[in-house]
């Protein structure tokens, strides 16, 4: 028995978990309608996916919440997990979904798939024959994609840097290398069978004022890991930044630099998209404010090639989006795009140059790292503080590198840290900063940042 299968039976005993089938879900993976793969939509629609998040508890309100998204044209539905299971914690989940299903009262954020088995959730996510995507936030997903995948679910959402820096504090980053390492296994075997199981990873990390060489960096890290596991479709992605000309120069310089250094793997084969994500940091109250904001994020998706959107809603600040909202946000995004179609290309060539160089440093470093392979490279580089994610809670990230916005709400590096951002580049980021301001006022700048358009 190989040690693969060995770590897939210590996972599937757990006793939550569905009594696993492998012949028959390996048949219903051959079999899947190709229309369920999220990979087969970007090679046949010729137009930008349109995908918003939701979940809920009960089956009955998921399958409505999905009733409702189709009818307001959504291209890709969504899975949002529930906060226990993200945890693991399938103890608790299952006693709050019981308690939403008795009260009708939702006493979970997501869905709990684990909870409700992939017999019972492939009959909903094939129902509509439309691909869906899994959004957790789980440093150890190897049950929940193992679950997924047999249920129907052919995008899985995440990675070891990205759903571990911004969401956790104590997980050992070691342990979610590894976990993920499965994960991307898991995926690659599959994909053998009928369409790419697609990969995304996730751009927005903390949110808050992110320098686009950083997002750059980890995206085409966590794809470098996916590639060499044998995944032959993933999804870089990032989220508008507040500047329409930096999110311009951060599109054209990650599809660039993605395909190059899958090339450099020897995985030039694979497909590789690009995912952009409407404004991820505090929304505006006034829900006319805010619709603004989410349409100005649509053009800016046009404006970079996104392959893919993810959207938000008009009650973003208010609390959880009612599916009126969400589904009034796809049907507004599907219009905008259709309007939007034939902009013209333009960037910012020295601002493509300076970012080019600060990614190339950086991988450079990463690569240079002593370490046997691309995990143990990039797991040292956090740790040395080479790579350095702002406002991250965990541990292990140094939290070192200092960013503000300049005059035109371009995010700057005013303090490198440990990272191996070029002179030249450093120089040049700084200079379009005011740095002549006291220490208290840029704190005060950095605290205000994170409301910046509301």
């Amino acid at each position: 028995m190989s040690l693969l299968q060995e770590e897939r039976n210590i996972i599937l005993s757990n006793e939550f978990v569905d009594n696993f089938d492998f012949a028959e879900v390996e048949e219903f993976v051959k079999n899947a309608s190709k229309d369920l793969f999220i990979s087969y939509n970007f090679k046949t629609k010729n137009k930008m996916l349109v995908q918003p998040r939701g979940g809920f508890p009960t089956y009955n309100k998921m399958f409505a919440l999905y009733e409702y998204f189709v009818d307001a044209n959504v291209d890709v539905l969504p899975c949002t997990i529930d906060s226990n299971t993200r945890l693991n914690d399938y103890a608790t989940s299952q006693k709050m979904l019981r308690l939403s299903e008795e009260s009708e009262v939702d006493m979970l954020n997501g869905y709990p798939l684990i909870n409700h088995g992939y017999r019972t959730s492939r009959k909903m996510m094939t129902h509509f024959n439309k691909p869906i995507s899994l959004r957790h936030g789980t440093p150890d997903a190897r049950l929940l994609i193992e679950t997924a995948i047999a249920s129907g679910i052919f995008e899985i959402e995440g990675g070891p840097i990205t759903y571990l820096l911004p969401y956790s504090k104590n997980f050992p980053l070691d342990k979610a290398f590894l976990y993920w390492k499965y994960v991307e296994k898991i995926c690659a075997n599959y994909s053998k069978l009928n369409e790419p199981i697609n990969r995304e990873s996730f751009g927005p990390l903390t949110a808050t004022l992110v320098p686009p060489c950083i997002t750059i960096v980890i995206q085409i890290i966590e794809m470098l890991l996916s590639l060499e596991e044998g995944v032959k479709s993933f999804s870089v992605s990032f989220s508008q930044s507040g500047s329409v000309m930096q999110d311009i120069v951060t599109g054209n310089v990650i599809k660039r630099l993605a395909k190059y250094y899958a090339n450099e793997i020897g995985c030039g084969d694979a497909d590789i998209h690009l995912v952009y994500h409407q404004w991820m940091g505090a929304f505006p109250e006034d829900q006319n404010y805010a619709t603004q904001l989410i349409s100005m994020s649509t053009v800016v998706a046009s404006m970079v090639g996104a392959d893919k959107i993810i959207t938000k809603t008009k009650q973003e600040a208010s609390g959880i989006p009612t599916k009126e909202a969400n589904a009034e946000t796809v049907a507004n995004t599907q219009y905008l795009l259709r309007i939007l179609n034939g902009l013209p290309s333009f960037t910012d060539k020295e601002e493509e140059e300076i970012l080019t160089a600060e990614v190339m440093a950086i991988m450079e470093a990463v690569f240079n790292d002593s370490a046997d392979t691309l995990w143990r490279k990039a797991f040292n580089s956090i740790k040395s503080g080479i790579i350095d994610v702002p406002f991250s809670p965990h541990i292990i990230n140094h939290n070192n590198m200092i960013t503000i916005r300049d005059r035109n709400k371009n995010i700057r590096i005013i303090d490198r840290g440990k990272v191996p951002i070029p002179d030249r580049c450093f120089e040049y980021e700084k200079s379009k900063c005011d740095l002549t301001k006291d220490t208290t006022s840029i704190v005060n700048d950095i605290i205000h940042d994170i409301g910046i358009m509301q």
